[in-house]
C-alpha cells in the first residue's frame, strides 16, 4: 500500500467501556478497518497498527492523519521512522485534508445508528461486521467494492450461499495467478479512471462553492468558531475578534493571521475557515446590555405598592406635583403613571349630590 489514512472516531462508551474507534483506510482501494479502543494514547495507536494491521497488510509507504496529539507525538514519530514509514498531516482544522476517514466515519455512524437499542449498548461487538459490509459494497468513486480491489475477487457472503451463486470451478495455482493479475490490472485502470473523474468533478464543485477571493497581507478577516460542540453549536459561526492577514504559505490555501489589536499569538489557518470583512466596523459587545429582569413581587409588597400608588394619585388630584424621588420605586416591575386632569373633572362631588336631592 502506498498511502494509508488514520483517524479516531469518538462515541459514547458502551457496556465494556470502549469509546473510541481507530479508523485505518487504504487510499487507493478505499478498503477500511475499524479497531475499537478504550483510549487514544499514542502507545495504543502504535500497538493496534503493529498487531492488527501491519502483520496482515504489510508496511505502507506513507501514513496521513490530522494534527491530533495522539498522531503527532514523539512516540509515533519515532515509531514510524524506525519502520521506514513517512508521516504527513493535514492543515489545522481542515478535515477535507483527511477525506476518506471522515467520509467512512459518517457512514459507520449511520450504520451503527441502525442497530437495535440492545445492540447499541454493545456497539463495539458489531463494528467488524458493519465494516465488512462496507468493504463488500460497490464504491461510487472507483466502481468496484473495496474488497475486490484489495484481494482481486468479491467476498463470499451468506447471501451467495443462500442463492447458490458462489460455485467456482477449481483451477491451478498458475492459472489463478494469471487470471488474478489480469483482473486486477483491469480493475486498477478502471478504478483510477473513475476516481479521477469523480475528483475532477468534486474539485470543480468545490471551487464554484468557495468564495475564491485572494487575500493579501493586511486584509481584515474573521475566523470560524471551530471549538463549538453540543449546545454551543447555536452560537455564532464566526468569532467576533477581527484578525489581520500576515502572510500566505506558498502553494497552499493556508494563511498566517494575527489579532488586529496586536495582542495575541500568530495563528495558521486554512482559507475555508476565514471570512473577509473588509472595512466593517466591529460593534462592541458592551453596548448589548441585557435588560434588567423583572423581580417577583410578593403579596405584601403588592399591597405596599398599591397604597403608594393611591397616595400619589390623591396628590395628583389636588394638584400637587409628583415627588420625583419617590417615583423611582424599587419595584421596577410596577408601571408609573402621570395623570392628566381636565377642567371639567375638577367638580365638587358634594355639590352634585345636593343638586340631585
Amino acid at each position: 500500500m502506498e498511502l494509508v489514512y488514520i483517524d479516531f472516531l469518538s462515541l459514547e462508551p458502551d457496556s465494556s467501556g470502549v469509546s473510541n474507534i481507530l479508523v485505518v483506510t487504504d487510499h487507493f482501494s478505499r478498503y477500511a478497518h475499524a479497531y475499537p479502543t478504550k483510549d487514544q494514547r499514542p502507545v495504543t495507536v502504535a500497538k493496534v497498527l503493529v498487531e492488527r494491521f501491519f502483520v496482515h497488510y504489510g508496511l505502507p509507504a506513507r501514513i496521513h492523519s490530522d494534527q491530533g496529539r495522539d498522531f503527532e507525538s514523539r512516540l509515533i514519530q519515532e515509531f514510524l521512522r524506525t519502520l521506514g514509514i513517512r508521516k504527513s498531516r493535514t492543515t489545522p482544522y481542515h478535515p477535507q485534508g483527511d477525506p476518506q476517514p471522515e467520509r467512512f466515519n459518517r457512514t459507520l455512524l449511520s450504520m451503527l445508528g441502525t442497530l437495535r437499542d440492545t445492540h447499541k449498548r454493545q456497539w463495539s461487538r458489531h463494528v467488524s461486521q458493519l465494516v465488512h459490509a462496507y468493504n463488500s459494497t460497490k464504491n461510487d468513486a472507483t466502481g468496484f467494492s473495496p474488497y475486490y480491489i484489495m484481494f482481486g475477487r468479491e467476498a463470499r457472503l451468506p447471501i451467495d450461499v443462500c442463492f447458490g451463486t458462489d460455485h467456482q470451478e477449481p483451477v491451478s495455482h498458475s492459472c489463478y495467478v494469471e487470471d488474478l493479475k489480469r483482473d486486477l490490472k483491469s480493475a486498477y485502470e478502471l478504478a483510477t479512471k473513475s476516481a479521477t473523474q469523480v475528483h475532477v468533478r468534486n474539485k470543480k464543485n468545490y471551487e464554484r462553492a468557495l468564495r475564491n477571493q485572494t487575500l493579501v497581507k493586511g486584509d481584515r478577516v474573521l475566523l470560524k468558531n471551530l471549538g463549538l460542540h453540543g449546545k454551543h453549536k447555536l452560537q455564532s459561526r464566526w468569532n467576533s475578534l477581527p484578525y489581520v492577514i500576515m502572510e500566505k504559505l506558498p502553494d497552499l490555501p493556508v494563511y498566517r493571521v494575527k489579532p488586529e489589536s496586536g495582542m495575541g499569538k500568530l495563528r495558521t489557518i486554512h482559507r475555508d475557515n476565514i471570512l473577509p470583512i473588509g472595512s466593517l466596523v466591529r460593534i462592541s459587545e458592551e453596548l448589548d446590555v441585557p435588560e434588567k429582569p423583572n423581580r417577583a413581587v410578593t403579596r405584601s409588597q403588592r399591597k405596599s405598592v398599591t397604597h403608594q400608588s393611591q397616595a400619589k394619585r390623591s396628590q395628583s388630584d389636588v394638584g400637587y406635583p409628583l415627588d420625583e424621588e419617590s417615583s423611582d420605586s424599587e419595584f421596577e416591575c410596577q408601571p408609573r403613571f402621570r395623570w392628566r386632569l381636565e377642567p371639567e373633572d375638577l367638580v365638587d362631588p358634594v355639590s352634585d349630590r345636593d343638586d340631585e336631592c
